[in-house]
């Protein structure tokens, strides 16, 4: 894992601010998901039985298909619910005194850094939509620059309007102090 304490193009004197991932409600929401998925198996099972020969798994073809197409099941479910860990855990956006730095995780074996220096941002923008969103108080943030990248895009964090309102903070102290 990518330390934090060795950012990538390390710049002398700079601190660390504030280090943001997805909100939490958005990794409950993934959990509750993969929780009712692995009931539906044993929902199926009983449906079964009560509507059909409650016998239908006692022979040996098809008891040994169920066992297999359960554990088949299960296997995908657990491989899909830890890949969507990875991914909630391992997406983070660093504000530093100097930049910003946008690291995300694409699958289980790639990675995309980016970063934007604070003098290139032109415009921070934070979005709050839907009920849950409006209620857990978390959503989007997009950074506007005039690099190749035109739009640094923070995913499902939590409190946007305080991180928009520390960027926009950040790039006024960074052009009161470098414009002396």
């Amino acid at each position: 894992m990518l330390s934090l304490y060795r950012l990538p193009g390390n710049i002398k004197d700079e601190k660390v601010l504030k280090i943001y991932r997805r909100d939490f409600f958005v990794l409950f929401k993934k959990v509750l998901f993969f929780l009712v998925l692995s009931i539906l198996p044993a929902l199926l099972f009983y449906w079964i039985a009560v509507n059909f020969d409650e016998f239908i798994f006692q022979g040996a073809i098809s008891y040994s298909l169920s066992i297999i197409f359960t554990s088949s099941y299960y296997i995908f479910i657990w491989l899909f619910f830890f890949f969507s860990f990875i991914d909630y855990y391992l997406d983070v956006w660093i504000i530093t005194n100097e930049r910003i730095i946008d690291i995300q995780q694409k699958g289980f074996f790639s990675r995309i850094i980016s970063e934007q220096r604070l003098y290139r941002i032109q415009d921070v923008t934070s979005e709050v939509h839907g009920f849950f969103p409006t209620v857990f108080k978390y959503g989007n943030v997009y950074v506007q620059t005039a690099g190749s990248k035109q739009r640094f895009f923070f995913n499902e964090i939590p409190n946007p309007e305080n991180v928009r309102d520390t960027i926009i903070k950040l790039i006024e102290r960074h052009k009161r102090i470098h414009n002396k």
